[in-house]
């Protein structure tokens, strides 16, 4: 192994040593009770990890498919970094299909369960059932993924028509995602 591969596999191997220490170094008390029933993670689960995010959703106008000389905006796909409460980045968040990558290696891809509605402009609450992580890593035995306290991202409200069709708007937003494990 070449010095430079040898240099690259060390800085890999401390980077995602400390993430895992970070997180881990955090026991996470989370209180649901003031969040929708249809977005609560079941009993049986616990925090293991909270991020905060910030990133863009992209909207697509599309023709209605049920009516075919409507326009609406259509869900294109989520971008978005993870940090920690120190502002480490610790996932990346994109789609789709939906993804979460970790700095470490591991990933996940999830199905939506529910979503719940947010303030006005903001994309909604959201819980996600994760599917088992290709890599070992700190997403590695997720079982959900919750999506709150969110602040924009909404598809805008207006400037999709027929004549816009294939055109594509970034709307940027923030909030916190959760990553739960089985007690």
């Amino acid at each position: 192994m070449s010095n430079k591969m040898m240099f690259k596999s060390l800085q890999i191997a401390a980077v995602s040593a400390l993430m895992i220490t970070s997180v881990q170094s955090h026991a996470w008390t989370f209180s649901q009770d003031n969040l929708p029933a249809s977005v609560q993670v079941p009993a049986g689960n616990k925090v293991a990890m909270f991020t905060s995010a910030v990133g863009n959703i992209t909207w697509e106008c599309k023709a209605d498919s049920k009516n075919m000389d409507q326009a609406s905006w259509a869900f294109a796909g989520p971008r978005a970094i993870l940090s920690d409460n120190k502002g480490n980045h610790l996932v990346s968040y994109f789609g789709p299909p939906a993804t979460w990558e970790s700095i470490d290696g591991s990933s996940i891809t999830g199905k939506q369960l529910a979503v719940s509605p947010s303030e006005k402009g903001s994309i909604p609450m959201q819980l996600v059932k994760a599917n088992t992580s290709s890599r070992p890593g700190v997403l590695e035995g997720v079982t959900y993924v919750q999506r709150i306290n969110l602040k924009g991202g909404a598809a805008p409200e207006t400037g999709c028509n027929m004549d816009k069709i294939g055109h594509k708007v970034v709307v940027n937003y923030s909030g916190e995602y959760l990553f739960w494990k089985a007690k």
